[in-house]
């Protein structure tokens, strides 16, 4: 957060491009705010502001700020509204001697970033919906950022290496507001390079985003990029296998088919005899697994390692392996705690939120554990090694 003096600084010099002022919680324009000040369109580098409980003329109002205020604040990061995920922190000040919320947002490594599907800039004190023109220069601006891994180039790749038609009939009007779509001056190669599937408009070539979520075959470029399902009749390596399938393709594609197998291995027992109404018994609360394999294919690294994701169903636990270790604000002793989240590929979690496969980030685990809870079952152990992360679910009957 910023000083004292600094923020004073920033509220005696008024709204600008780095202080938007708001005298009450409005939701939607706070959001745009956040979007527009992650963009930094300017280029300053610096932190910006949006100070809640000051009038447009500078008076505070005297807000009171509640810990719920503040908590509302803070979920606007994670809600999936805002597109990637913005750095920004949340905190009560006081100035002339009353509360105020600030929100202070640092630009973006990798720009644009967007409030349901819509590209905000600053541009001096007002605030408004970027223009083609504008987004050409965000986009231009990540080559100079900090770039994760998933927004690296793959170099001798080209169009013909994606799925142009799923782009544009699937990702993209999920992903743009339709108000924009429906704007001609915005060409294919500035679409796909501001959803980040490749590197510019300039370089058309596929990043590691845009092979894994459009790729024709994503693994040839990313080895690592498939999940391995094995069914063991046992508790052992060393058991016999019963089923066993390597499981390729787009996230949507892998995603799918990996459920679709769970499903399938999931035996089902339907009780009519006791109950006036069906009852379904499953090995497994499917939800819970669905979470749980989500969340590997989002974490995992596809820098370091070419191991796929995999999937051990054993005759009393299901384990998942995700290659890379933790990464960022999780550690051995946090993980799966659902505290603290982090994302070693934020682009691909993005990409997975616009897909439908998150609901709301750093949600996944409780997710997990509230469904095997409630079906009677251990919470879901975890176990990180400096190169992968392993999480068991212990067997037991679940309804659904």
């Amino acid at each position: 957060m910023l000083t004292e003096q600094e923020l004073q600084v920033l509220w005696q010099e008024g709204e600008s491009a780095r202080v938007e002022f708001k005298e009450r919680l409005v939701g939607e324009p706070i959001r745009e705010a956040i979007c527009a000040f992650a963009n930094d369109l300017p280029g300053s580098g610096r932190t910006e502001v949006v100070m809640i409980g000051v009038r447009d003329n500078g008076d505070v109002a005297g807000l009171e700020v509640t810990d719920e205020l503040l908590r509302t604040l803070t979920d606007m990061k994670t809600d999936g509204n805002i597109l990637p995920l913005p750095s920004m922190t949340v905190g009560k000040r006081v100035l002339q001697g009353r509360e105020i919320a600030v929100i202070a947002v640092e630009p973006s490594d990798s720009p644009p970033v967007k409030y349901k599907g819509q590209t905000f800039v600053r541009i001096g004190p007002r605030r408004g919906i970027a223009t083609p023109q504008d987004e050409r220069i965000l986009i231009e601006k990540r080559r100079y950022g900090n770039r994760p891994f998933d927004l690296q180039p793959i170099h001798d790749t080209t169009l013909s290496d994606l799925d142009l038609n799923r782009f544009q009939t699937d990702y993209l009007p999920r992903a743009v507001a339709p108000e924009i779509l429906e704007e001609n001056d915005r060409g294919l190669t500035q679409q796909l390079a501001s959803s980040k599937m490749i590197f510019s408009a300039d370089v058309v070539e596929a990043t590691v985003l845009g092979m894994l979520v459009l790729g024709n075959n994503p693994s040839e470029s990313l080895p690592g990029a498939y999940v391995q399902f094995l069914r063991i009749v046992g508790t052992e390596m060393a058991d016999d296998v019963v089923d066993e399938e390597e499981i390729r393709g787009t996230v949507t594609e892998v995603i799918g088919r990996t459920e679709s197998k769970l499903q399938s291995h999931n035996r089902t027992a339907v009780d009519f005899a006791t109950r006036s109404v069906e009852r379904r018994t499953y090995e497994y609360p499917l939800s819970a697994l669905q979470q749980i394999v989500r969340n590997a294919i989002m974490h995992r690294t596809y820098e370091e390692s070419n191991a796929p994701v995999k999937i051990v169903w054993f005759s009393d636990r299901i384990e998942v392996s995700s290659p890379g270790g933790v990464y960022g604000a999780v550690t051995p002793e946090n993980l799966g705690e659902g505290s603290v989240t982090d994302y070693r590929n934020p682009n691909l979690a993005e990409a997975m939120k616009v897909l439908g496969f998150v609901q709301r980030f750093g949600a996944g685990i409780p997710l997990a554990r509230r469904a095997l809870e409630i079906a009677g079952q251990p919470p879901p152990e975890f176990r990180a090694m400096p190169t992968y992360v392993i999480a068991t679910v212990h067997r037991g009957n679940s309804s659904e």
